[in-house]
Parts: structure tokens; C-alpha cells; sequence
């Protein structure tokens, strides 16, 4: 089968196509033939380096990346009871997603509403289920609660913004340019920083007549945590949950103090993702919100393996608006 490799960490130029056998699921794994693959910002992590010798996600050379994606079970493995050959799943957090097929974990694996196309549901599964977790279990977002997202034209940041509306929010978005900023406007974004030309701290104040939002969504990482934390009333929550612009290092616990007693944390979806019956609840809520059209997705563009190194490229461009997958 076709898979995408990883020899040495390193730029895109590191993404090689090769030719490897098909993996034989063990105890309580899958064997899911892939119509589409998710590209995700945590692939780049991997690429790079970033999350060697990490309990949670990490990944040794060489390496296969991709954590997500959607198709039909080819084989089950001993031990699996709730999954069988000929569903149609979907999964994330799973390793090796860039491939053909992919033996998967059965308990990151969900099956697939019958109106669901393998397309959307690859576009979901990891960026839904963070979304999810981090407006539902991580900050509880409600009616009234005020929000700045992050990155709003991105994947994960265009449904944070259409969830956290659908849930009663109030809504502060930052993006890159003004085609991004028509792109959030008409998702149900309340106010849109163009974070070049503004400063966006002066306007989450202005917008929120001083107080600061209560929660934070911070994707970006080091080029916006400091003042994302400003961006806080007393005692509001900063959540960084990636890097696109490089990692961050260090916070002062009496940093945090002195913005107004602020929560910080640095969470990882395996921990708000624990079992099946988590798995499948996320989705389903997810699945749900798009079914009743209050959730949009955009897909940005499809590729081939073959195109592994565009696709990185574009994704760290920023350019993309929405999902990048690929078509298998």
C-alpha cells in the first residue's frame, strides 16, 4: 500500500511516498481502508520533531503521520465486539494516517451516521472532537459566555466559532485577511480582529467594555500567548492548544496572579477522549450540530499522497480556509 514517511525530522521536504506492506490488526485493532485522511497542524508537530519522546503523541523515526480519517473496516482483530468488517467508521488519535490502510485502536474508532459522506466525516473527527471537548467539558461555554477564538478561518477555529455561537456565546475572532474575515462574519462571528493591521487586546477590551472575555482559545502559541492572557477578565481561562507559530516555553504562575487570578492550561483531546463511549458521544453531538445545519464544514482542498509536500505547505502558510484532507 502507499504510505507517506517520515526518515528525518524536518521541513515538508522530509514527506516521502513509499510502497509498505499492509498492517495485520492485532488484539483489539481495526483494519480501515481509507477514503479520506485529515491534515492537521499536529502532523507538522510530528514532522518536525516536536512531540519525540512524549507519552501522549509521541513518535520515533521513522515515522508514519496522521491521526484521522474515515472508510470501511477491511478486518478486525482479536478481541473486537462492537466494530465488524463492512462499517463504515470513522477515527482520531489513531497513528500512520497517512496511508492507504490503517490499523486503528477500536476504542478511537466511530461509526458513521448513514447521510454522513467519508469526506466530512475525515474533516471532523479530530477538529470536531477538540472543538467539542473545549466548549462543552474543558470551559463550559453558555449563554452570555464571551469567547476569543484564535485563528477563526482555520479548521478547528471556524467550528469553535459555530459551536460556541450555537451554544450562546458571544464571540471575538481573530483572522489574517479580509477574505478571512468575510469567511468568520458569515459563521456567526460577533466581532473580527484583523490581527495584522489591529491590536486585537485594545479591541476584545473595547468589545467587552473592559472586562476582558472568559475564555481564551489560543491555537497560535508564541506569537499571541502574553497577550492572550490580557485579553482575560479576573479570573477567566486561557486555553493554548497549539502552535502554528512556535511552542511555548514557559508561563509565570505570578503572571497569571497579576492578570486577575487567570487560569491557564495546556490540554491534549486524549485526555477529554478516554474510551469508546466518550469517542462516539463527541462525534455524535458533532454529527448532530452539522445535521441540523447549525455546524458548516468547508474543505479547502483535497490531495493526493502524492501532494504530501504541498499540502504541509499550505497548511503552514495559513492560507487555507477550512479542511485540508487527503483523498485515498
Amino acid at each position: 500500500m502507499l504510505t507517506v514517511r517520515v526518515h528525518e525530522y524536518g521541513h515538508a521536504e522530509q514527506l516521502v511516498c513509499e510502497d509498505v506492506p499492509v498492517p495485520v490488526p492485532q488484539r483489539g485493532e481495526v483494519l480501515i481502508r481509507q477514503h479520506y485522511a485529515g491534515i492537521n497542524y499536529a502532523d507538522v508537530y510530528m514532522r518536525e520533531g516536536l512531540y519525540r519522546g512524549q507519552h501522549t503523541y509521541g513518535t520515533e523515526l521513522p515515522l508514519t503521520p496522521g491521526l484521522e480519517g474515515a472508510g470501511v473496516i477491511e478486518a478486525v482483530g482479536e478481541g473486537v465486539t462492537r466494530l465488524a468488517v463492512g462499517m463504515r467508521v470513522g477515527y482520531c488519535l489513531g497513528k500512520n494516517g497517512y496511508a492507504e490502510l490503517v490499523s486503528v485502536d477500536a476504542d478511537k474508532v466511530i461509526r458513521l451516521p448513514d447521510w454522513c459522506g467519508f469526506d466530512l466525516a475525515a474533516a471532523i473527527m479530530l477538529q470536531g472532537a477538540t472543538s467539542h471537548y473545549l466548549t462543552h467539558s474543558l470551559f463550559v461555554v453558555e449563554q452570555g459566555t464571551s469567547c476569543l477564538v484564535h485563528a477563526g478561518a482555520g479548521g478547528v477555529g471556524q467550528l469553535l466559532i459555530q459551536i460556541a455561537k450555537a451554544r450562546g456565546g458571544f464571540v471575538i475572532t481573530t483572522v489574517g485577511s479580509a477574505e478571512k474575515a468575510a469567511r468568520v462574519r458569515a459563521l456567526g462571528a460577533d466581532e473580527v480582529i484583523l490581527y495584522r493591521e489591529e491590536d486585537f487586546v485594545a479591541r476584545v477590551r473595547e468589545a467587552t467594555g473592559g472586562a476582558g472575555v472568559d475564555v481564551v482559545y489560543d491555537s497560535v502559541g508564541r506569537d499571541t500567548i502574553q497577550r492572550s492572557l490580557a485579553c482575560l477578565r479576573v479570573r477567566g481561562t486561557c486555553v493554548l492548544f497549539g502552535a502554528s507559530s512556535g511552542v511555548v516555553d514557559a508561563v509565570s504562575p505570578m503572571g497569571l496572579a497579576e492578570a486577575g487570578s487567570i487560569f491557564f492550561t495546556r490540554p491534549h483531546l486524549a485526555h477529554y477522549r478516554r474510551d469508546a463511549d466518550e469517542a462516539q458521544w463527541r462525534a455524535d453531538d458533532v454529527f448532530d450540530l452539522v445535521r441540523r445545519k447549525a455546524v458548516s464544514v468547508e474543505i479547502d482542498h483535497r490531495y493526493s499522497l502524492e501532494d504530501a509536500i504541498e499540502a504541509h505547505r499550505r497548511l503552514e502558510s495559513r492560507q487555507s480556509v477550512g479542511k485540508l484532507l487527503f483523498q485515498l
